[in-house]
């Protein structure tokens, strides 16, 4: 499962957004994730996080310290708060 955030990070704060990405989550369940600068947006980013299930996004790592330390890192980076969505993959026979 994929939960994706498009993210809109004020411009003066740009230059230390992406180095806080440089973590590696603990919470059972996650299992990786991609940061992407937009290249027609100035100021756009699009957060990919796999996680093996709904509920370790919105129940393990939502209600975990390491949640509470990312909101404070994070939170004043951008606005409006980004939108997040999760998906799932649809199997495609080649």
């Amino acid at each position: 499962m994929v939960c994706k955030a498009i993210i809109y990070v004020y411009l003066a704060l740009q230059i230390f957004f992406g180095s806080l990405f440089q973590c590696h989550w603990s919470i059972d369940g996650y299992l990786s994730h991609e940061l992407h600068r937009c290249t027609e947006v100035q100021g756009k980013y699009l957060l990919l996080v796999r996680w093996e299930n709904l509920e370790a996004h919105t129940i393990r790592f939502r209600n975990s310290a390491e949640y509470q330390e990312w909101k404070r890192m994070l939170h004043h980076f951008y606005a409006p708060f980004p939108i997040v969505e999760h998906f799932e993959e649809v199997k495609i026979k080649h």
